[in-house]
């Protein structure tokens, strides 16, 4: 696992999560809508109607953590072993334990966000965003001692990481306090997208060259441009969170036919007819405004 799969496929979940996190930030910003999540729909009727309110994303994290998961206990001729049969003071697979790890903190995200959108009656920010602050916290632990004993390459590569990871664990902690800061999403999903970008470039750079040669450890040449590629990838990383939120912004405002701004609140006018939510709503302005005419006359002073 811990070849060119152990990156790649990693890495790519982490990027597209960070354009799904792109999209749904560009979405707040340009709209005025809340980023927080609104209350778990009713749950609909019928046998299989419970599966509406279930979070696609918690199961998207659930199931992708469970596989890599499994891919890394399957991946071994000799099975996950922790310690050598032969020599029980040494123990066995330490970067393939630690991945296995990384891969069940995943896993649990989406127990946890699956629990939060479909036990509780309205989806707990503070206890996902918890949970995520505290499973990166650990990952932090885990590359610390990650490329311990690695070649240069190898180091410099996973070192890079290292800042971004404590980036992101400063600011799934903010959001802790500030769960609605859109500055914070914004970091968040770009953070994101360099994590995910960088170890997909990792797998190429370690273990399939797109030149053909291997990089060379003892090349100080080698080494720099490691470091200008992960720069590269920063500000190209940047350029698509741009991107998203031009694109975004584009579809919203001029190919969307089905929403527009409705004023300076910026709340969402659908061309569609009304729904029960717009006609409870009416209802209880026309109740008030009724009752507001019954007190008015109460209210006034005699001659």
């Amino acid at each position: 696992m811990g070849k060119f799969n152990g990156h790649f496929y990693p890495g790519l979940y982490l990027f597209y999560y960070g354009l799904y996190q792109a999209t749904v930030v560009s979405r707040a910003l340009i709209c005025n809508d809340p980023l927080l999540w609104p209350p778990r729909p009713p749950r609909s009727e019928g046998r299989w109607g419970w599966l509406w309110t279930l979070s696609y994303t918690g199961l998207l994290k659930m199931a992708a953590g469970s596989m890599l998961t499994l891919y890394v206990v399957f991946c071994l001729e000799d099975g996950m072993v922790l310690m050598d049969r032969h020599m029980l003071s040494r123990f066995m697979y330490p970067r393939e334990w630690q991945h296995l790890t990384m891969f069940v903190l995943l896993a649990l995200l989406g127990c946890v966000e699956l629990a939060s959108s479909s036990l509780l009656p309205r989806r707990c920010v503070a206890l996902e965003k918890g949970a995520l602050a505290l499973a990166f916290y650990e990952l932090l632990l885990l590359f610390v001692s990650h490329a311990q004993g690695s070649e240069r390459v190898e180091l410099q590569v996973h070192a890079l990481l290292l800042p971004v990871v404590l980036l992101l664990t400063l600011v799934l902690t903010a959001q802790l306090w500030a769960p609605a800061a859109c500055q914070l999403w914004l970091m968040e999903s770009f953070l994101f997208l360099v994590m995910g970008s960088w170890l997909v470039q990792a797998g190429f750079i370690l273990y399939r060259p797109i030149s053909g040669f291997p990089w060379q450890d003892d090349d100080i040449g080698d080494i720099m441009f490691v470091t200008t590629f992960f720069c590269w990838h920063v500000m190209a990383d940047a350029l698509c969170l741009l991107a998203v939120h031009g694109f975004s912004f584009f579809w919203l405002r001029c190919c969307s036919p089905r929403s527009e701004p409705a004023g300076p609140t910026g709340a969402l006018r659908h061309a569609g007819p009304p729904g029960p939510l717009y006609m409870l709503l009416q209802e209880a302005e026309q109740s008030e405004k009724e009752e507001g005419a019954l007190l008015l006359p109460q209210a006034q002073p005699g001659p």
